[in-house]
């Protein structure tokens, strides 16, 4: 119970930042260019403590990240909802699959499927391998992990939090012509702020279920699906490669709205 108001604020900050994050499209790079770079730098200190400045070894950091390789070996039991767990984590990442779709077919462009899946897939994977590769050797060690460090680790995690969120705001306010240049940056604000905390308080009231949302998500998709195969397969079949006009120049971000 004394936990409970320290999170109702952390979380009333994180929606109120990402709001404000996603009234300007140049807000949200900021946040998820440093974001990244603030994670990059904490695996970097925490590695270099641990492997460096430690009693463990650059060897002890290779022989714990080829323990990785066991997941591969095991994969089937990753790939099925075999158990509620799964289920959960299945259809959170389908509901969530919509956003990142929506953003990927805006704001990438000009480049080829391989390395479009290079940066969305492979690189990700590298830098969470090497994170969980390091908190796993402080766990097996029994590292102490200073104050200083726990605070970077929730810091960080919160922004990565918040740069989903503003990048999510974004888009639905965007395709719903809510933005902040047609309703005012004030009321673009407390529209979105209001919204955004009365959709957390709803899961909080536990009558809307991730299950119900993911469902439906993955009935939309089928009928997406069904409806270019009945009326839009020629089109979809003669796309060759993304509109010039999607091109995205970045120099232009720090101006954009």
């Amino acid at each position: 119970e004394t936990v409970k108001p320290a999170f109702y604020v952390i979380v009333f900050i994180a929606i109120a930042l990402a709001v404000y994050s996603s009234s300007k499209i140049k807000y949200v790079r900021i946040l998820s260019v440093g974001s990244s770079i603030l994670f990059i730098a904490l695996i970097v200190g925490m590695w270099f403590r641990a492997f460096v400045m430690g009693e463990g070894g650059v060897s002890d950091f290779f022989g714990t990240a080829g323990m990785l390789g066991e997941y591969f070996g095991n994969i089937h039991q990753f790939l099925l909802p075999i158990n509620d767990y799964h289920e959960f984590y299945l259809f959170w990442w389908f509901a969530w699959s919509i956003m990142i779709g929506q953003f990927t077919a805006r704001f990438v462009s000009g480049i080829r499927t391989w390395q479009l899946l290079i940066a969305m897939l492979a690189v990700p994977s590298v830098a969470i391998g090497v994170w969980f590769s390091v908190l796993y050797y402080y766990h097996a060690e029994g590292l102490q992990i200073a104050a200083f460090t726990n605070i970077a680790m929730i810091s960080v995690g919160v922004l990565m939090v918040v740069n989903s969120l503003d990048s999510l705001i974004r888009l639905y306010t965007d395709n719903l012509n809510l933005t902040a240049k047609r309703l005012g940056q004030v009321n673009y604000v407390i529209f979105n702020l209001v919204a955004m905390i009365g959709l957390t308080m709803l899961f909080q009231l536990d009558f809307l279920r991730i299950q119900w949302v993911g469902a439906l998500v993955i009935a939309l998709y089928f009928s997406c699906f069904v409806y270019i195969l009945a009326k839009k397969r020629r089109d979809v079949a003669a796309i060759t490669s993304s509109p010039e006009e999607n091109i995205l120049d970045f120099h232009k971000v720090e101006l954009a709205g």
